[in-house]
C-alpha cells in the first residue's frame, strides 16, 4: 500500500478489516491499464458457468498461443500480448489492408483471495481463462448456538 492520498482513504475508517480490498483498488488505479488509450481493447466477457465457476473470455482474433502471456500473481490476473504485431506479413508479402487488429494490449483483472485460476484455452479466436471460487470452511456461514 502506498502512502499517497486516494479516493478510498475516506472510506477506510468505516471498513475495519477491508484494507486488503482497498489496497487492490489503489493498485488497480495506479496500473498502466487505466492510462492506456485503448482500455476497451480487446473486448472481454466474464461468465458465470456454475455455482462457483467463472470464465474470463477475451476476444483475440488473429492471435495464437505464442503471442499471449497469462500471469497470475498477488490476486491479479494479467493477460497481455507478448509483442507488438502491428506490421503483419503473410507468406507472399506485405498485408495491403489490416482490418483485424493485432496490437499490443494488457488486461488485468483483480481476483478474490478464495478464487483459483484453473486453466486457459485459446480456441477460434476466443481465450477462456477458467476460475473457480473455493470457499474455505471458515468463511462459510454457520449457525451460532446461544447458551
Amino acid at each position: 500500500m502506498s502512502n499517497t492520498l486516494s479516493i478510498f482513504n475516506q472510506l477506510r475508517p468505516v471498513t475495519v478489516g477491508y484494507d486488503n480490498i482497498f489496497d487492490h483498488f489503489e493498485k488497480m488505479f495506479e496500473d498502466d491499464f487505466f492510462k492506456s488509450p485503448s482500455v476497451n481493447y480487446p473486448p472481454y466477457n466474464i461468465v458465470k458457468t456454475g455455482e462457483n465457476q467463472y470464465n474470463v473470455e477475451v476476444a483475440l482474433a488473429g492471435y495464437n498461443k505464442k503471442d499471449i502471456s497469462i500471469e497470475y500473481a498477488d490476486n491479479l490476473l494479467t493477460i497481455k500480448s507478448v509483442k507488438d504485431n502491428s506490421e503483419s506479413k503473410d507468406e507472399n508479402g506485405n498485408v495491403i489492408h489490416q482490418g483485424i487488429s493485432k496490437r499490443f494490449f494488457r488486461k488485468s483483472f483483480t481476483i478474490a483471495d478464495d478464487t483459483e485460476v484453473k486453466d486457459a484455452e485459446l480456441k477460434d479466436g476466443l481465450l477462456k481463462v477458467s476460475l473457480e471460487r473455493i470457499i474455505p470452511e471458515t468463511k462459510k456461514p454457520r449457525q451460532i448456538e446461544i447458551k
